[in-house]
């Protein structure tokens, strides 16, 4: 591990055992940590100094290109890095999915200097194989991010791979804008004398009436088809994913131990609610199939009047259709429980594991580790968090205010880059807060009360990983086509045992017992 990973044992004993486990003490929503007030940070600027006069450095960077805010290389934020650190970013873009980019760089032996990873996991898997660098091995060359590693302990532990090495930069700040949570029109409930269901069969309900009110629509209507059965699911105290790179295990809080949850009787009752609200057509027929372009035509067309997504599409709907219909109002619902007395929850989806990976073949890393370090400063804060002082925000009375006409935070993004994919490491979300509407505020301020708690990330080493991706994709298959019939009703419910039988042939067991040695292991490398 070498002398500072062993330093770094000591530092982080005693934080948190994972990233989900803990709590998010500071997310950057706190005005005294706004970067124009005085803060009490660990790190200053004073390890980073202007780069202008010098000859720029050329570093090639893999990164994500969000359809929301697709990238651009006029947006601001490029030119203010490059001011301050002296790089210039040769960025790509991959046509397809930057996973699949990844792989192909990976396994073609020609890797840009550095990558952008929306999942922690995929740095441990590439890192253990040879292809990213140790990040720890370079800490002594990063003076800011020392600095930083020993403020935000938490986050250090939840970067660190199973072989205790480092394959990502850590971040802090930016879990708050990946909230997930229920949403509805609360201009058509109003008109109509809805009311906020408080269970599943209040929702049916109330989704019948709205289906009888607009014949065309389909009340709810959600995205990425078995995706967000994760969110649902919260409110039936099951919450594996159905992500369909994520096999469904999950951590039980209550029996303090992992489960699967998509054999679960929980998960049944849940499945059971959507066959009924597929044959009604209370959710699209092509639900399967609904990406992001297709379900925000059906929301903006009043066919939708239901959905669950992040927290921040409430202002990325609202700002945009209110030009054409200003009665046109989004708000925060409360989860609606999965039967009566039943939890009232949203999934902890708070949190971000993204971040930069950096080539072991890269013949720039100690530049590299020099740029990533001013990320990590006050000023890198500052600057990735609200752009640059006179032209994109101002001081008022001790704190930021954006400049300009910025809708929201799409708005933003598309017009400026800021905190856009592969700029934010350490964020201020007193920024984000700073362009909420009223509504946003208050989903804000009342989503806090139905979190679940937060989920423990284990990290594993490679034959662990081996063992997740062979099993872990027979079972994923497997689910997600059973799933699937089920809510279509071309498998009737009635076989949902032979379903769970087959899931545990194909090795529901073993994954478990993955999960929990990975995660003992975890939890006495932290002394816990």
């Amino acid at each position: 591990m070498g002398k500072w990973g062993k330093m770094l044992a000591v530092l982080v004993i005693g934080g948190a055992i994972l990233a989900g486990c803990s709590s998010s003490k500071d997310n950057g929503n706190s005005p005294q940590n706004s970067a124009g007030a005085s803060g009490n940070s660990a790190t200053s600027s004073s390890g980073a100094s202007p780069a202008q006069n010098q000859p720029l450095k050329t570093l090639t960077f893999l990164d994500y290109n969000n359809p929301s805010w697709p990238y651009s290389a006029d947006w601001p934020i490029w030119k203010y890095l490059q001011e301050k650190t002296g790089v210039k970013l040769d960025i790509q873009v991959p046509p397809g999915t930057l996973e699949d980019a990844t792989s192909l760089a990976v396994a073609s032996g020609s890797m840009p200097d550095m990558i952008w990873t929306q999942e922690k996991a995929r740095a441990d898997k590439y890192g253990q194989q040879g292809a990213l660098a140790n990040i720890l091995d370079y800490v002594d060359e990063m003076p800011n991010f020392k600095k930083w590693m020993a403020q935000f302990p938490e986050a250090v532990q939840a970067a660190l791979a199973a072989d205790g090495k480092m394959y990502v930069f850590p971040n802090e700040g930016m879990g708050e804008t990946n909230r997930m949570l229920w949403m509805y029109r609360q201009d058509i409930f109003e008109k109509n004398g809805l009311k906020q269901p408080e269970t599943w069969d209040e929702l049916y309900a109330t989704l019948k009436k709205l289906k009888e009110l607009y014949p065309k629509s389909y009340p709810l209507t959600f995205r990425s088809g078995l995706r967000y059965l994760q969110n649902f699911g919260a409110s039936f105290n099951t919450v594996g994913s159905v992500s369909s790179t994520q096999v469904s295990v999950y951590f039980d809080q209550d029996k303090k131990e992992f489960v699967y949850g998509a054999t679960e009787d929980n998960f049944k009752k849940m499945v059971t609610y959507l066959n009924k609200f597929y044959k009604e057509g209370l959710i699209p027929p092509d639900f399967l199939t609904v990406d992001t372009k297709i379900w925000q035509d059906i929301m903006s067309t009043d066919r939708a009047f239901v959905t669950l997504d992040y927290i921040g599409r409430i202002d990325f709907y609202n700002s945009a259709l209110r030009k054409n219909n200003p009665n046109f109002t989004l708000s925060f619902m409360k989860p609606p429980a999965g039967w009566e007395g039943g939890p009232q929850k949203n999934a902890y989806t708070q949190i971000t594991e993204e971040g930069v990976m950096v080539s072991s073949q890269s013949k720039n890393i100690h530049d590299i580790m020099k740029y990533m370090d001013f990320f990590y400063t006050d000023e890198g804060k500052s600057l990735t968090s609200w752009g640059k002082e006179g032209e994109t925000f101002k001081v008022e009375d001790g704190k930021n205010k954006f400049i300009g006409d910025f809708t929201d935070v799409s708005d933003l993004r598309k017009k400026t880059g800021i905190s856009t994919d592969g700029v934010f490491v350490w964020f201020d979300y007193d920024s984000h807060i700073s362009l909420a509407s009223p509504e946003l505020k208050v989903a804000y301020e009342e989503a806090a009360k139905y979190d679940s708690q937060p989920q423990p990330k284990p990290a594993f080493n490679q034959q662990e990983q081996e063992i997740i991706s062979t099993k872990g994709d027979a079972l994923i298959k497997n689910r997600d086509e059973n799933i699937s019939k089920f809510i279509l009703g071309s498998r009737s419910l009635g076989e949902w045992d032979k379903y769970v039988q087959e899931q545990k042939k194909l090795g529901v067991d073993e994954l478990l017992d993955v999960y929990k040695k990975a995660y003992e292991r975890t939890l006495q490398a932290t002394g816990k």
